[in-house]
């Protein structure tokens, strides 16, 4: 376990092993948030038997779950491609071009889970170009109607999910005050924690 240990605490292997981190940490979160939500829905709005809405939520779970892990694994992979690139220096716009493909690759796809989570960056990166105050934070209808809602153009809503990823990431790097708390946190946890690991329980099983 020392030579394990060894190759944990090893500055060669860090870069490589925050790409394995950061796709736990994203799968654990993506398991946290989408879970809840999707069994509270399938409770309060959910359609057929018990079965069919537990696959539902399972299939939620998972694709949110997994997105999220593909994202934080994919989006250090480019920023550690870039870096060796650029003989080992990271620039300041690195973080959009990983952010950008990455929300284009992996959010690109239109759904019902990928247009939560990229409208809910969309609304972040939205609100951090609003003034900031002098003092920190303090810690629907149901009308019917006869209009059915359309889903967004798909060639459009790709392009709009990759500039929403990578300016978010370029924010949370560069202008983190600006981001909304509640974000700020969960992507602290997926892409800051994810650099930091003691020994292999704190890099598969704990995130501290």
């Amino acid at each position: 376990m020392s030579g394990l240990d060894a190759i944990l605490s090893n500055p060669a292997y860090h870069d490589y092993l925050a790409i394995l981190k950061g796709a736990r940490n994203g799968f654990v979160y993506g398991v946290k948030v989408r879970f809840p939500h999707a069994l509270i829905m399938a409770i309060l709005f959910g359609r057929g038997d018990w079965q069919t809405r537990l696959r539902t939520i399972y299939r939620a779970t998972k694709q949110h779950a997994l997105n999220l892990a593909k994202f934080v694994s994919l989006y250090k992979t480019l920023l550690l491609v870039q870096k060796k690139l650029n003989g080992g220096k990271e620039r300041s716009f690195d973080t959009f071009i990983a952010g950008l493909i990455g929300g284009y690759v992996v959010f690109g796809d239109r759904n019902a889970v990928n247009e939560q989570i990229v409208l809910y960056v969309c609304s972040r990166v939205v609100a951090s170009f609003l003034s900031r105050a002098k003092s920190p934070y303090n810690m629907s209808s149901t009308a019917s109607s006869g209009v059915r809602p359309l889903p967004p153009d798909a060639t459009q809503f790709s392009i709009f999910a990759a500039v929403c990823w990578g300016a978010v990431m370029w924010l949370f790097n560069e202008r983190g005050e600006t981001i909304q708390p509640g974000m700020f946190n969960s992507m602290t946890y997926l892409y800051r924690d994810s650099e930091h690991w003691n020994n292999l329980r704190t890099l598969l099983w704990h995130n501290k």
